[in-house]
């Protein structure tokens, strides 16, 4: 199986089986090269929410923003509260995030929308990237899943999302971006007593009395199964953002004190 990801850029990979079908969209994610960020976040970190300098943010944006051909008041990004909130984006919304975290669209970890011209985004540094994409209803959507929201059903949320906005199931594409691999994700009990029973045995591992693995990106991948997506619609990923320092951020690997990348989907005409 090819690598769902091409590194089109050094700021940032993007899904060529997506643009390759018919030019409508953009997606992919950034890496941690090519800004003016400095130590410790050198240098292309994408977030106003850590401890970076806000111009040097909205500096790396901008760069972000003319590579891509979607100028930084087109983007949308949510807040990002570890649940399963999902938002149904239109042109009203353009700006939401851009240039403040204040004005990011509150309690949300998913977007969809089906207005063109506008850029879907949402920060990550280990958790799980999800892109979704109806290419017969021009639909687009954005996910941002860590534990909590992975074990909640944040992908399953995100395909209903697109049902009740008209997709067919069967249309609905997935993939699964770079996050933290299993091997690195040691969680206690507690996280793997919130996995649901019957996908248990399938993504945790035991290493020890009172430690276990976790591999999120399956987890996300059997929900979306669950929802109805075909598998051969779902791709993903096996990049690790925790192996792999040169290329991406990982809030495990570096005791938090990290940037972040920045998912990205949005549709050119």
């Amino acid at each position: 199986m090819s690598e769902l990801l091409f590194l089109s850029h050094p700021s940032y990979f993007t899904i060529p089986s997506w643009q390759d079908e018919n030019g409508l969209v953009v997606a992919g994610i950034t890496t941690k090269n090519g800004g003016v960020s400095q130590a410790p976040l050198e240098s292309f970190n994408q977030a106003l929410h850590v401890h970076d300098n806000p111009v040097d943010v909205i500096a790396n944006r901008r760069l972000l923003a003319e590579q891509l051909a979607f100028p930084l008041e087109t983007w949308v990004i949510g807040q990002q509260t570890h649940g399963t909130g999902i938002k149904r984006v239109n042109q009203q919304d353009m700006g939401a995030g851009a240039y403040s975290q204040e004005t990011a669209v509150t309690g949300v970890d998913g977007l969809i929308t089906d207005v063109k011209h506008v850029l879907l985004a949402a920060h990550y540094a280990d958790c799980t990237p999800l892109f979704f994409y109806d290419p017969e209803g021009e639909r687009i959507g954005i996910a941002h899943a860590g534990w909590k929201g992975t074990v909640k059903g944040m992908a399953r949320e995100m395909v209903h999302a697109f049902q009740e906005a008209g997709t067919d199931v069967e249309n609905v594409r997935v993939a699964i971006g770079p996050a933290i691999s299993a091997r690195h994700y040691h969680v206690d009990r507690n996280v793997v007593d919130q996995v649901a029973d019957h996908f248990r045995g399938h993504v945790v591992s035991q290493v020890s009395e009172t430690h276990y693995q976790l591999d999120l990106k399956s987890l996300n991948k059997l929900y979306c199964l669950e929802a109805g997506v075909p598998e051969d619609r779902i791709e993903m990923t096996s990049l690790c953002t925790y192996e792999q320092s040169d290329l991406f951020y990982s809030h495990r690997r570096d005791d938090g004190g990290t940037g972040r990348m920045l998912g990205f989907i949005g549709m050119s005409r």
